[in-house]
């Protein structure tokens, strides 16, 4: 990270603060507890919420830009988009409702390796007991051959808006049964890195990279419906779901912050790399445009995809808009962390 100004950020001057604020006060509920984080989110119970100038001199008060670099010292990188899909599904199997969505097995075991060595905080195996020895769990393959009976949460009626639930990482679900709109979000993964299904079909000579939108892959489903499962056990990683109640529809998803998402002013990063929680200023453009896209976003979420110093997944939000944006969001973009000073 490069220290900077906030006169060296691009369009720092016309983002609307105030709709970036609300997401800011969610993080600093979990930052606060921080030493380092709870003099700044302090500071920011005292101002007025309506007023955009207090609030970016708030901002100019207690942070210092950081520019996010890459280990080789590149300054952009890709910026990609994500949303909350919705499904159609019900309670039971039946009908056109075939793909299951499942919950936690109770045979994965995730295992912190902090606790038996201290360097590797934050690592994390998952995997099974076989006799006395932990062997890796399922991939994506495996599972779908074995399946893993009794542990369907709910049966949707289509595999290729199941697979892009994985994906996203958590979504909605319409019963058919009850006409209730339930969420379903991350609960667990197999522990199988992420690899992206657009990258196989580029590999494989089947997509260009300006066709491997997700519009694209679906598209390239649609055209060869035999080869779907080829494709998606090319991503061995697989998500487990919890249910969650929808008591306002307004209210996204939490991410891994463990604070609702707001759209358009939330963003997947690589905690290797940020901290969870900060408020980044981001420069890129907008889904699949020229046109620029400038503003504060917070680093609330992480996701399987997500590598790297210069990466961000911009949260698009609900809808069919959301959905049309965050497929072809495939940008360039420069990231500023904002650190609070010392």
């Amino acid at each position: 990270m490069t220290p900077s100004t906030f006169a060296a950020l691009p369009g720092w001057e016309r983002d609307d603060l105030r709709q970036a604020w609300p997401a800011f006060m969610t993080s600093c509920g979990v930052l606060a507890r921080k030493p380092e984080w709870k003099t700044a989110c302090g500071a920011a119970r005292t101002v007025d919420a309506n007023n955009g100038a207090a609030l970016r001199s708030y901002f100019e008060t207690w942070f210092v830009p950081n520019q996010v670099r890459a280990p080789d010292g590149a300054d952009t990188g890709l910026i990609t988009g994500y949303y909350e899909p919705l499904l159609r599904g019900a309670r039971k199997r039946g009908g056109a409702f075939q793909t299951p969505l499942y919950r936690v097995p109770d045979d994965l075991l995730t295992i912190d390796l902090a606790g038996v060595y201290p360097e590797l905080k934050n690592k994390r195996v998952r995997g099974r007991l076989v006799g006395k020895k932990v062997v890796p769990y399922g991939s994506r393959a495996e599972i779908e051959r074995a399946d893993i009976p009794g542990k369907e949460l709910l049966w949707v009626d289509d595999p290729v808006e199941a697979f892009f639930l994985e994906v996203q990482g958590s979504g909605r679900v319409k019963l058919a049964d009850s006409g209730e709109t339930v969420r379903v979000a991350y609960a667990d993964q197999n522990g199988h890195p992420y690899k992206a299904i657009g990258r196989w079909l580029i590999e494989q000579g089947e997509l260009t990279p300006e066709q491997a939108t997700a519009q694209g892959i679906k598209a390239w489903i649609a055209a060869h419906p035999e080869r779907r499962q080829e494709l998606f056990n090319a991503n061995p990683s697989f998500i487990f779901f919890r249910e969650e109640r929808l008591p306002d529809p307004s209210v996204g998803p939490k991410g891994a912050l463990g604070v609702a998402l707001t759209p358009a002013r939330s963003v997947a990063i690589d905690p290797t790399f940020l901290p969870l929680g900060a408020p980044i200023w981001l420069a890129t453009t907008e889904s699949g445009s020229e046109a620029p896209m400038r503003r504060l976003v917070m680093g609330q979420d992480t996701g399987g995809a997500i590598r790297g110093a210069v990466r961000a997944d911009f949260f698009f939000g609900f809808g069919i808009d959301a959905m049309e944006n965050a497929g072809r969001m495939k940008q360039r973009g420069q990231l500023w962390v904002l650190l609070p000073k010392p």
